[in-house]
């Protein structure tokens, strides 16, 4: 039987769904693959179902003798190397459109999070250090009828912007193309140039994928355009921030706080990120619910079963290409 490979924690159900058709090789445990590990498992598995946190490059790639599959578990996929990837004929797969609620959700919390000081304040109180009420304990920004700017207006994005008519928001959004006027219609949002959006926003939050064209397109310049009240919330790739000119923003109080669930150089965080009180941070917990997590697991079970019958699977990354 063809050997199926995982290389972290995997969803049981998910498991049992592979269980039949193949010799499942599982790792379930927190304990990351080495690079070494990575290779063999190249060298043996016929698929390997992939982490964010697993940098598939073209040494790994190269190991590979009967590779047919790299199934990231993630919508995300800039850990692998899909161009050399495609060049040997292996397909690449992703997660998409199962995850996109519950990342607007967490969207959601961040910008409520980041304006309300809410972990601040829980640490403050959890300390015992609250006495009680002050009248200037605590300040915050208000969201309600604030305007929201979107930095790419895909399904998160979009769904972002759905939950902002609960609270009476203006949306502007920048996108690569322009969406159609029904669905500008549907969200109430208007398409507006990224400096426009940067000095008009109350509240930036950026869900744009990685590409040559959006590395660190948010950076010193950008920051310093949002208003000084603004809140900046990232949760889309973390090279599409430069987290050294946020943090440099932050402490000279050019923007009044912000919220991260990505990092440049994850895992590893900027110097004087945790030093900031106005700076929220959370460990890649987009789409961390039961539900999502289980869903995404469940369509990486469907990709590699589509391989292993020898179809095309079918949801083959954006950018794969043979």
């Amino acid at each position: 039987m063809p050997i199926v490979t995982v290389t972290n924690m995997f969803p049981e159900a998910a498991l049992e769904k592979l269980g039949s058709h193949c010799d499942l090789r599982t790792n379930q445990t927190e304990v990351p693959p080495t690079a070494e590990d990575l290779k063999r498992y190249a060298s043996e598995s016929a698929v390997i179902v992939t982490y964010l946190s697993d940098k598939i490059n073209r040494d790994i790639i190269d190991c590979a003798k009967n590779l047919r599959l790299i199934a990231n578990y993630g919508a995300g996929f800039n850990n692998i190397d899909v161009e050399h990837a495609a060049k040997k004929g292996i397909w690449v797969t992703n997660t998409p459109g199962v995850l996109h609620e519950t990342t607007a959700d967490l969207t959601w919390a961040m910008i409520l999070g980041a304006a309300r000081r809410i972990v601040p304040a829980e640490r403050f109180t959890r300390e015992n250090r609250f006495k009680g009420w002050q009248a200037k304990m605590y300040l915050g920004g208000d969201v309600y009828e604030k305007t929201l700017g979107i930095i790419g207006c895909g399904e998160i994005g979009s769904a972002v912007a759905r939950r902002a008519s609960g609270f009476n928001m203006r949306v502007l959004y920048c996108n690569r193309n322009r969406l159609p006027a029904e669905k500008e219609q549907a969200l109430n949002a208007v398409c507006a140039p990224l400096e426009e959006l940067l000095r008009q926003s109350d509240f930036i939050s950026v869900h744009a994928p990685l590409t040559a064209q959006t590395q660190y397109m948010i950076g010193k310049e950008q920051f310093s355009m949002m208003k000084p009240t603004a809140y900046f919330i990232h949760t889309a790739r973390g090279k599409v921030v430069d987290d050294k000119a946020l943090v440099e923003a932050l402490k000279e109080e050019k923007i009044a706080g912000a919220a991260l669930d990505v990092y440049e150089n994850e895992p590893a965080l900027t110097e004087g990120m945790t030093e900031l009180e106005n700076l929220m941070l959370l460990p890649h917990i987009g789409s961390a619910s039961y539900e999502t997590r289980d869903k995404m697991a469940d369509l990486v079970a469907d990709n590699v079963l589509d391989a292993l019958a020898g179809k095309t699977p079918r949801c083959l990354v954006p950018s794969w290409k043979k």
